[in-house]
């Protein structure tokens, strides 16, 4: 993933989110939308440990989840200007 883009990950119904952005080589940002609206930044090697934890935390029933990777994070932080809110 190039530097200033995100991903954005929802369970099948959509209502929650997850989005990860990579700020530098070795930085990542996790936001989270849902259940805990939480924003932090995490090292390259802790963010498999870290994403599984927030996964399992805003996701707990969900065995379907949808991942989109929706190309350059807004410098604003306004969110996910692609997505359709439902």
């Amino acid at each position: 993933m190039p530097q200033g883009h995100h991903l954005d990950i929802r369970p099948y119904k959509r209502n929650r989110s997850v989005v990860i952005v990579r700020g530098t080589e070795a930085v990542y940002e996790i936001i989270e939308e849902g259940f805990f609206c939480e924003r932090f930044s995490v090292e390259a090697s802790r963010l498999k440990k870290t994403l599984s934890v927030v996964i399992k935390k805003e996701f707990p029933r969900s065995r379907k989840i949808r991942v989109y990777s929706m190309g350059p994070y807004p410098a604003d932080g306004s969110g996910n200007p692609g997505r359709k809110r439902i």
